[in-house]
């Protein structure tokens, strides 16, 4: 897809420019954001013994992820994770299903925005502080500190590793994502082009669990991430 730049403003010395590759994505990022707060208040707002539709949906998610962080974060762990783990997925698996809208990549101002590297680096910046912010919450500034200096008798060498690894686990989230749901966009343009009818429309039914299981993929590992981190010694 060529990347087309529109001007849409000046403010003085500040122009405010369209990208059709970058602004799209972002855009689309933030209908998703909007509409899953509203859904969110309105199943939430009046709780009742005998749930809505709405509020039905939200208990049933809920309690499905709950289960799923506890088997790799621990009860105690993932409930207090939770409310990240869960925002991570539910933002992910929906943007990822926008790729099955009808529309998607050739409307102006909608895209997935998981197939934009710059949306998927930034939940990767996201999920790095998160991963230390918790460590250092769990166990003390200087004992998480010190766990990058383990084994002692290999520090010279564990150390420089360890704080790298550190920086490629949430660049390998970020890029994990980004290609899977690129490749899966250009896959699917390429299948309407060559056969317009039949196959694509398998392909976007297959493309259902695809997208649930890069969102789960995604989650699994940072709240491994996140179990080690919070890990005592």
């Amino acid at each position: 897809m060529e990347e087309s730049t529109h001007v849409l403003a000046e403010l003085g010395p500040v122009t405010i420019t369209w990208s059709s590759t970058i602004t799209g994505p972002v855009i689309t990022m933030w209908v998703i954001i909007a509409l899953l707060a509203v859904l969110s208040i309105l199943a939430t707002r009046r709780l009742r013994d005998v749930p809505g539709v709405l509020q039905t949906g939200a208990e049933l998610v809920v309690g499905r992820l709950r289960e799923y962080y506890a088997e790799n974060l621990g009860r105690e762990h993932a409930e207090k994770y939770f409310p990240v783990l869960a925002t991570f997925y539910i933002l992910i698996i929906v943007s990822n299903y926008c790729g099955v809208l009808p529309g998607a990549g050739h409307l102006k101002g909608f895209a997935v925005p998981t197939a934009s590297l710059s949306v998927t680096a930034g939940l990767g910046v996201i999920a790095f502080f998160t991963t230390h912010v918790v460590g250092i919450r769990e166990r003390g500034l200087g004992h998480y500190l010190a766990s990058f200096a383990k084994p002692l008798i290999l520090v010279i060498l564990m150390l420089p590793l360890n704080i790298l690894e550190q920086f490629i686990r949430p660049m390998s989230l970020a890029l994990r994502l980004f290609g899977n749901m690129y490749g899966e966009e250009e896959v699917l343009t390429k299948l309407y082009e060559i056969f317009p009818i039949g196959v694509p429309l398998i392909m976007n039914v297959l493309s259902l669990l695809f997208c649930m299981l890069q969102a789960k993929v995604f989650t699994m590992l940072l709240s491994i991430y996140i179990s080690e981190a919070a890990e005592a010694e």
